[in-house]
Formats: structure tokens, C-alpha cells, sequence
């Protein structure tokens, strides 16, 4: 299938073989299974980017005619059809939840109304909270609370970019960002309205003397919102960044410590 793949992202006539079709189609029902995934996790703690499964979902769409799919009283136009068979698969998803075909939930995640695009992967005991955007190919670990209105960034193109990583037991506070590939460790907290990109640094003040990262958030830190004074032609300015202001304490319960986490720094979830 890779092969039949990366021969059609260099010559895109062969989208009009039928066997390329069928090949691209089977692709996506595979990440729709969750068979296959866009990015996966490897035995040293890093993950890996399968780039031609990125290219298979941005040959689906010229492969998809545009068509009216109807859900009860709800229309739509479009060229990917949602999801379906959710009571089999054991997914709770509450009316206006949109899932699009190509996704894949595993059991027992709860969607509230939100939104998860084609691609993403969301793993087991997931909660995708009120109006919270899981984007294109974005990978989501087990038990995991993405709060409400929380914007998880997808990536398709360019096809080189990582997608947004989420681990497990992560909890991510109401109306924060994560885009452009940033990686959030395992057990991580990240306060309200925190924004995170591959340009925005994440500081850690919680030694004698701050350490400064971009693009991953090291496992069990508590982050909260911040800024730092920048230099312009104009004058001084703040610019926004994140601040580690801790660690979640590995002796605390998982279920408990995501609110304790940060109710312990006074910080707003």
C-alpha cells in the first residue's frame, strides 16, 4: 500500500486507476479501525510519523465527490462521510459531537458536542469535553481530559510536519492551544488558556534557574499561561509564553491529582 501511495503523491493522474482508488480507500478505513495510525509511539519514549498515511488522507479527498449526507434532521455537503457504528465500538457521543470517517475512538472515550477530524486518533477513557477540536491527524493517549474548548491543531500539509501529540493521563485546562506538532509528556497539566507552539517557549521556573524548551512538554509538569518582556523596534513589549511551575507528584492518584495538580500552584483549570 506505501508503495502504491507515494507513487500516486508524485503522479497524480494515477488517481484515476482503480486500483490507486481502492488502495487509498483502504487506507482510510484502516485508520477509521484504528489498524493503522499517522504517528505511533516507539520503545524509546519517541514517536514515529508515518508520512505516507498523511499523503493516502490527502489523496482521499480528491478521490471524494462532493455529496448531501443527511443525520436525522441535520444536513450536510461535503466529501467525507462521519463516522459510524459508534454503540459498537463502545463510544459515548453526546448530540452535536461531529466525527469524521477516516478518525478513530477507541472504547470508552465520550465525546461531548466537539469536533474530531479525519485522521486523529483518540486512544481509551478520552474525554473530548464541550467544543473542543481534536484537528486532522492529532494523536490523543489514554485518559485523557481535553477540557472544554480546548483547540488540538491538526497537520496534513506539509506532509514533513509531526502532528499534535497528546499522551497519556494528560490533562489539558479549558481553552487552551496546541498546534504546529507540539508534544505533551505523559501525566502533563496544563493550566487554562495556555497556547502552545513550535515558536512558543516553555519555561521552566520551578528551580533556582530557569530552563527554557520549545515544542514538548516534558511528563508530569504543571503549566500555567505566562509571558516574558521582548525587544521590539517600537520599545518593550510582552510576549506570551508557558511557564512549568512544577511537577505532578507521582504519590498522587491519577483521577484526583488533575484537579489537585494545579489547585496546589492556585492555578485555574
Amino acid at each position: 500500500m506505501q508503495k502504491i501511495i507515494e507513487q500516486a503523491w508524485e503522479n497524480r493522474e494515477l488517481l484515476k486507476d482503480e486500483t490507486v482508488v481502492k488502495t487509498i480507500h483502504t487506507v482510510i478505513n484502516l485508520l477509521d479501525k484504528g489498524e493503522i495510525r499517522v504517528a505511533e509511539p516507539k520503545a524509546d519514549g519517541t514517536w514515529q510519523v508515518n508520512e505516507w498515511i498523511k499523503k493516502a488522507v490527502i489523496l482521499y479527498f480528491p478521490t471524494m465527490p462532493m455529496k448531501i449526507m443527511q443525520e436525522g434532521p441535520e444536513q450536510y455537503y461535503d466529501k467525507i462521510p462521519l463516522k459510524l457504528n459508534m454503540q459498537e465500538a463502545g463510544i459515548r457521543t453526546v448530540p452535536g459531537s461531529i466525527i469524521r470517517y477516516g478518525s478513530y475512538l477507541a472504547k470508552g472515550v465520550i465525546c461531548m458536542p466537539s469536533f474530531v477530524n479525519i485522521g486523529a486518533y483518540v486512544d481509551s477513557g478520552t474525554m473530548v469535553d464541550a467544543w473542543a477540536t481534536v484537528g486532522s491527524c492529532a494523536q490523543i493517549g489514554k485518559n485523557v481530559h481535553l477540557s472544554g474548548g480546548v483547540g488540538i491543531g491538526g497537520v496534513l500539509e506539509p506532509v514533513q510536519a509531526a502532528p499534535v501529540i497528546i499522551e497519556n493521563d494528560c490533562f489539558i485546562g479549558s481553552r487552551c492551544i496546541v498546534v504546529e506538532g507540539v508534544r505533551v509528556g505523559k501525566e502533563a497539566v496544563l493550566g487554562a488558556n495556555v497556547v502552545l507552539t513550535q515558536s512558543t517557549k516553555i519555561i521552566d521556573v520551578s528551580g533556582e534557574k530557569p530552563i527554557e524548551t520549545k515544542g514538548y512538554v516534558p511528563e508530569r509538569s504543571v503549566v500555567i499561561p505566562g509571558s516574558y518582556t521582548k525587544q521590539f523596534l517600537a520599545g518593550e513589549f510582552q510576549v506570551p509564553c508557558a511557564l512549568i511551575i512544577g511537577k505532578r507528584k507521582a504519590s498522587t492518584d491519577l483521577k484526583t491529582s488533575l484537579n489537585d495538580a494545579l489547585r496546589e500552584h492556585n492555578v485555574a483549570v
